[in-house]
């Protein structure tokens, strides 16, 4: 793509980040952590921030990474049960590639947690350790591991739960099953948490894909950086900081030690794309059976204490972060995580009259400051379908998710711009999302008018004549917000799975 081209998309680029404006800004959790009044009660199936892009790690640029995350702000030193998902729970990640808002391709994740019962000889007795490691741990499934996670990958070709199905495999040797690394202690059990979380990095069989891929499930440092307190808190920053480029890195990222659970996909874009037409959607869920039934005395040997049946509800979605979080009203958060993206129509007040930028405005006390172009049909048309000649499929359903042109090809992490298109990197966030691209940043000029001046008087991006200058106090200014804290800064890994070793829980 041309850097003329470029320049004339850059509004429309601020634009569909405008669609997580609406959410970003300053109200991030990191991502979507908790943002719902159920989810909160479930926190081992809340998903939290959603990535897709083509692969920059060299010579697996031809491939696309999927990286959901779930189980929000995991402490370090959270034992001794750590944070193992939850085997009762359905974990997926959802591709559609016609532009009809319905999967067309589904990958799912479930869990299984093996108690081992180790035992130590008190006296004349044999008794169970009260612990999840018994000793130093270094290789998958290590002996001195009193529970090992396990997992199965179902890839589903169609609706989700009546398509065909078919299981992901180990290339090396032919196994359906996976061990998932254990978190990450500290360093007296796992001495090289790096090394022995690259062990659990599987070669695998894709089923209906002629190209093997890459998997990875496992403990990961959070790679969304936010500053937390101060932006629950009213937005508790002065004007004079939030909008002066020079002051992006100027206080420390609240959730700097948290880490995250990671799913990790790396699936060749040939086997991802429908027929002539590059661009794809995508989104997570998380399911839970039903009916759960607590056992009042549960039993000595398992892992759960429920029996759990009946069909999957869906409790999380996820695509664009912060959606849920600040976009979507109080009383109809739940109801949007159990949505699919097919029925979006009934959420359009909240993206054509959205109340972030009038809650913006009463937190920073600058009366009159939130853009004027009612309904904003500029973020309707960027959020929902995607920006013309970048992510907007050949035809397409209004639908939220994340929409991704595996034709734009990567850009080197080196050269990769933490703005995104916005700042002229077409590889970047709204078009799909890597790790170090910040969110927050873009969306905060999009909510707050800067589309509608790049758009200009002359509607030079097709906005609509009500997008323009005049409907934006704020002016220039909307250009330059941001939360004071940088996510490129973040430290990551050059390769798959991309995000960092979690910090660990005692050095």
């Amino acid at each position: 793509m041309s850097k003329r081209n470029l320049q004339a998309l850059r509004p429309a680029l601020v634009a569909a980040a405008a669609a997580c404006a609406l959410a970003a800004a300053p109200a991030a959790n990191a991502s979507s952590h908790c943002e719902a009044p159920f989810i909160t009660t479930q926190p081992k199936v809340d998903g939290t921030d959603f990535y897709m892009f083509r692969s920059y790690e060299p010579g697996r640029t031809d491939y696309v990474t999927l990286i959901a995350n779930y189980l929000p702000l995991q402490a370090p030193y959270g034992g001794p049960n750590y944070f193992q998902l939850d085997p009762n729970a359905l974990y997926e990640i959802h591709i559609d590639n016609d532009g009809d808002a319905r999967e067309d391709l589904t990958f799912q994740f479930r869990f299984r947690n093996n108690l081992k019962g180790i035992t130590l000889p008190i006296g004349d007795k044999s008794v169970a350790i009260p612990l999840i490691q018994a000793g130093t741990v270094s290789a998958p499934n290590a002996a001195a591991l009193n529970v090992n996670e396990t997992y199965t990958v179902d890839v589903v070709r169609g609706d989700r739960r009546t398509g065909q199905r078919a299981r992901i495999t180990n290339a090396a040797n032919g196994s359906a099953t996976f061990d998932k690394p254990a978190d990450n202690i500290g360093t007296k059990t796992i001495p090289d948490y790096a090394a022995y979380a690259e062990q659990h990095v599987y070669n695998v069989n894709i089923p209906g894909c002629s190209q093997p891929g890459r998997m990875f499930v496992g403990q990961r440092k959070e790679p969304f950086a936010v500053n937390l307190g101060t932006i629950f808190d009213l937005v508790n920053a002065p004007v004079s900081v939030i909008t002066n480029p020079a002051l992006i890195n100027a206080v420390p990222n609240t959730i700097d030690d948290a880490n995250i659970t990671t799913l990790a996909l790396e699936v060749h874009r040939s086997c991802l794309v429908k027929g002539d037409d590059p661009v794809i959607g995508g989104w997570t869920t998380a399911s839970l059976r039903q009916v759960r039934l607590l056992d009042p005395t549960p039993k000595s040997g398992h892992q759960t204490s429920s029996k759990d049946g009946g069909p999957w509800v869906q409790v999380s979605r996820l695509a664009m972060p912060l959606v849920n979080e600040v976009v979507i009203g109080l009383p109809d958060k739940d109801r949007f995580n159990a949505s699919k993206p097919k029925d979006d129509a009934q959420f359009a007040t909240y993206v054509t009259n959205p109340t972030f930028p009038a809650l913006l405005e009463i937190a920073l006390n600058l009366p009159g400051t939130a853009p004027k172009n009612l309904p904003r049909t500029d973020l309707v048309t960027t959020f929902l379908t995607g920006i013309n000649g970048v992510n907007k499929p050949k035809s397409v359903t209004p639908a939220e998710m994340m929409r991704l042109n595996t034709s734009i090809a990567p850009t080197p992490e080196a050269q990769q711009n933490r703005l995104g298109l916005a700042g002229g990197d077409p590889a970047g966030y709204p078009n799909g999302r890597r790790p170090k691209d910040d969110v927050v940043d873009i969306s905060l000029v999009a909510v707050m008018g800067g589309l509608c001046i790049l758009n200009g008087d002359n509607n030079a991006l097709g906005l609509g004549a009500d997008c323009k200058p005049a409907n934006v106090p704020l002016g220039d200014t909307s250009l330059k917000l941001h939360d004071a804290v940088d996510n490129a800064v973040i430290p990551l890994l050059p390769r798959f799975p991309y995000l960092f070793t979690p910090t660990p829980g005692a050095m």
